[in-house]
Order: C-alpha cells, then structure tokens, then sequence
C-alpha cells in the first residue's frame, strides 16, 4: 500500500484572510493561494517503477518548477521510500501526471489523499440521523452489558441497568449508543455468540423502543451483528477489523449498516504480551486500509466506513500516545475517525489514578486534544455529559473565524 503521510502539509484557512487585510486583491489572493502553502510529504511502500517516475518526474521539471523536490535516500529505492517537498500546485499536478502514467495509479490516488486530508469525509447517514463531518466532534456513549469490562464491569451487566444506563447517556447528548457484551480488555476471554447475543439482544431491543439515538452494537461476530442490526442497531463496530469473523462483513452490508474498523495486534488475551512496531502509525494505517478493503469487496461503501487506531489494543503507553498525535494521518484513508480514550490504562499512568472511574479528567485532557487537532471525527466515552462540555469549548474554538470585519474577505461567514 502505497501512502503519502503529509510531515507538514500547511493549512491555508487563516493565510486567505490575512493577505485579504493586507489588501491584496482577489486574483494575487488566488495565485498566492496556490504558490504559498508548502508541503513535505513521506511517501512508504513505493516500488522500484515508482520511485524511478518520482525521480524523472521531478528532475525533468526541476528548471520549470513544475513539480516539487524529490528527495531518496537510496537511488535504487530499496527502502521503498521518499520525500517530496513543494507547493500545493506542484503536488497536485505531480498526482495528474501519475494519474496519466502507466501503473502510476496507486501512486496518484496516495497523493491525492494527502492533498486532501483536511477534506471532511461524506456525510453518513445513521438510524435515521444524517451526521455531517467536520461540523463537530460527535460522542459516541459506552454501553458495557458484561461483567467484567476494565472501566465499569458488572455496573450495568443485567438488561435493566444496561437500558437505564443508555438512557442517560442519551439524555447525556450521545450521538451514538455502543451496546457491547462481551469484553475485550487485556488478558479477557472469548465467549460464545449465544452468552453475547443473550446480554445484548434485550437491551438494544428495549433502547431501540425508547430512544431516536443510533445504536451500534460493539461485537466481532457475524451472528451477534446479524441479530443486533434486526433488532435496530446501525452500526457494526469490530474491534478485529473483519479479520476474526469472515462472515461479518457480508452480514453488515446485507442490512445496510455502517462499519467501524479497528486496529489491534493480537488478541485481546495476547495484544499486551511486548507490542512491537517499526512505524505505529504506519502499520495502522496499512491495517485500516487492508479493512477498507475487505468491507469493499463485500459492498459496503467507503462513506459507510469508520476506522478506530486502537488506542490500548496492542499498544504501549508510547505507542498510543504517539498515534494520538499523529491522529491527522489516519484521514489518510477518507473515512471518519473514531477514537476511544476513556478511562484507558495510559492515562491512568500519566495522571497516577489507578482506578479507571477516577480518570475522568485525564480522559477529558485527551478528547480536548483530540479534537482540537483536527483529528478525531468521534470520541468513544463513558462519562458523555462531562465530554460534551469539554467539546463544545474545544469545538467552538477550533471554528473560530470571527476576527472582526477587516480579518475576514467577503463571503467569509
């Protein structure tokens, strides 16, 4: 899979209006536009064709300024990697001119996606909701109906406390309900579809008749989600990625849900034995992208997918923390990203908070920043009212743009 990780790939939002103060009329704005923003992207998994049109491309063009530097580190491009470096409009018609080559097409379309990473994915319509991307970070609430789930397990294990915990959350401001039962904290065991399907059955049942919320059922197992989505779920979300259950994607598609995709290494029984990685956020990104394409060829539609890095699914603290600030770059793969945080074990390690009901601020320190990168299109929480306040501040600062009349050009709302 061939990617192209934007390094720094700066954002032009702010740069229009500040040469519109300066007086610069709406042409030379354009132009300006175009010539200013610079980009460094990291292209991996590039073949020995890939590299040699990178490297002509770019040296051809070099007197013109047609295209932008190339730099490899190797000449026979054994690593299968490079950098290039240049203006937007140079990375785009670089990503043309691959578009027209022979066998250059996974090469275009790698561009073509870092070009376009700022850009909010489709919108997604779920359970009668049409949710918009890029408006706001929306709140996915934790429903656990198990007994042994790391952060609340047992609280909410029978079909009563589970239904009154999801109205709360509901009530909360949850945009999504995410009904699971069957854990998949560290070291936990599998059990059987029949257990699974007879905690969460009643409960998605009796959510369903109660609340206009969307319900995803949180399962890895094609006749759990079979029986889920009858009963009124929309959302399939597979901690395997439709990598345990081959059946689970057909089943998705069938009844028209969505999917959400997570990355983890391993099992949860043996994801924490001494996780290892040469590039963390590479191998997740070619996960999710390998995922994107089993939920393709079983037709499900790529705006009715969600990816989910896995924060604590085979991960060290450092490697969780590494992707969060990497977040950007899952955007990679064109689908909305769902992170979940809450209450997780590397916030309990920065913040000393042992027990995982005392890691509410830790958890709300983490969505803020999630957020506020740009990078999460959804956080996955426990506590949803105290993480809807956090976010409506967060938000509404990141959507600033009112900076009085002289800082913003005509037509800029």
């Amino acid at each position: 899979m061939i990617l192209a990780r934007p390094i720094a790939l700066d954002r032009s939002s702010d740069l229009e209006p500040a040469l519109a103060r300066i007086g610069l009329p709406t042409p030379a704005r354009t132009y300006l536009l175009e010539k200013l923003p610079h980009a460094q992207l990291l292209l991996t998994g590039l073949g020995r064709p890939e590299g040699r049109f990178l490297r002509e491309a770019c040296e051809a063009s070099s007197a013109a300024d047609l295209f932008p530097r190339y730099v490899s580190g190797n000449q026979e491009l054994r690593t299968g990697t490079a950098l290039v470096s240049g203006a937007r409009d140079q990375l785009a018609r670089l990503a043309e001119t691959a578009r027209q080559a022979d066998g250059m097409r996974p090469l275009a379309e790698a561009l073509e996606r870092a070009l376009a990473v700022d850009t909010a994915p489709e919108p997604l319509v779920l359970g009668g909701r049409r949710i918009i991307w890029g408006e706001r970070t929306y709140l996915v609430g934790v429903v656990n109906v198990t007994p042994d789930s790391f952060s609340d397990g047992g609280l909410h294990a029978t079909p009563d406390a589970a239904v009154a915990r999801g109205l709360e959350l509901a009530q909360a401001g949850a945009d999504v309900l995410d009904i699971g039962g069957e854990s998949t904290r560290p070291g936990a065991s599998a059990i059987s579809s029949d257990e699974e399907l007879a905690r969460v059955l009643p409960v998605i049942e009796r959510l369903r008749a109660r609340v206009d919320v969307p319900l995803s059922i949180d399962t890895s197992k094609s006749a759990v989600a079979r029986a889920a989505l009858a009963a009124g779920a929309t959302l399939v979300n597979d901690v395997t990625a439709f990598g345990q259950d081959p059946e689970l994607a057909q089943v998705t598609a069938a009844a028209g849900a969505a999917a959400c995709l997570m990355h983890m290494r391993g099992t949860p029984r043996t994801m924490q034995a001494d996780p290892r990685y040469d590039d963390v956020v590479a191998e997740v990104l070619e996960h999710l992208g390998h995922a994107i394409g089993l939920a393709a060829a079983a037709g499900i539609p790529r705006a009715r997918v969600l990816v989910d890095p896995g924060i604590g699914f085979g991960k060290t603290a450092a490697h969780n923390l590494f992707l969060l600030r990497h977040l950007r770059e899952l955007r990679l793969l064109g689908c909305p990203v769902l992170v979940g945080t809450s209450r997780k074990s590397f916030v309990g390690a920065l913040t000393g908070q042992k027990a995982p009901e005392r890691r509410l601020f830790g958890t709300l320190g983490s969505v803020a920043a999630v957020a506020a990168s740009g990078g999460a299109d959804l956080v996955r929480v426990h506590d949803v009212g105290e993480a809807r306040d956090a976010l409506a501040v967060v938000d509404a600062i990141s959507r600033a743009n009112d900076g009085g009349t002289l800082w913003a050009p005509a037509g800029r709302s």
